[in-house]
C-alpha cells in the first residue's frame, strides 16, 4: 500500500465515524435544539441546531437540499482526482485531501438522512458575540482545506518560464 494510502483511507475513516458518533451523541444529549449547555463558561458551549443551508447559514430555497448534494457529490470526485494525481509517497497531500473528504462525507450523509440539514453543536463565542456553530466534520474540512493551501502556496510552479531580455 503507498504511504498517502496509508494516512489517507485511516484518516477519512476516523473523520467519518467521529463525526457520526458525535453527532449522534449530539442529538440525544444535548436536545431540544437551540439550549446551550456551557462547557468552558460561554466561550465554549455545546448547542445543537440543525442547519440545512451551507456555511454561516446560507441558503438556497427549496432546491437547496439537493443542489447541495449534488455540489458536495462534484466536490468529492474533484477531491478524487487530485488523489488519484497524487504522487503515492505525497503523505502531507493525501491527509489533507483525507480531512476535506472525510468531513464532506460526513456531512453528506446527514444531508441525506434528514430534511432537517446538517447536524451542528460546537459552539464557540463570547457571551452575545456567537462564532457560528459546527461540528467534526467542518474541523476536518477546515483544517484540510488549510493544509492543502499550505501544501500548494509552497509548491514549487512546474509552468513558470523564466523571463528572457528581448533582443
Amino acid at each position: 500500500m503507498a504511504p498517502k494510502a496509508r494516512w489517507f483511507w485511516p484518516l477519512v475513516l476516523t473523520v467519518v465515524l467521529g463525526d457520526c458518533a458525535t453527532k449522534e451523541l449530539a442529538v440525544e444529549r444535548l436536545s431540544p435544539a437551540q439550549v446551550p449547555h456551557e462547557i468552558f463558561g460561554d466561550a465554549v458551549q455545546l448547542t445543537l441546531t440543525f442547519n440545512p443551508g451551507t456555511a454561516f447559514g446560507v441558503t438556497f430555497g427549496d432546491w437547496q437540499r439537493p443542489l447541495l448534494i449534488v455540489a458536495t457529490l462534484i466536490a468529492l470526485s474533484v477531491l478524487a482526482s487530485l488523489y488519484r494525481r497524487a504522487a503515492p509517497t505525497d503523505v502531507p497531500l493525501g491527509i489533507a485531501l483525507a480531512l476535506v473528504t472525510g468531513g464532506a462525507v460526513g456531512n453528506l450523509l446527514d444531508r441525506l438522512r434528514s430534511p432537517r440539514g446538517v447536524v451542528d453543536f460546537i459552539d464557540l463565542g463570547l457571551g452575545a458575540t456567537r462564532f457560528w456553530t459546527f461540528n467534526v466534520a467542518d474541523v476536518g474540512v477546515t483544517l484540510g482545506a488549510l493544509l492543502l493551501a499550505l501544501l500548494l502556496w509552497r509548491a514549487p510552479s512546474t509552468d513558470a518560464q523564466p523571463i528572457s531580455p528581448r533582443a
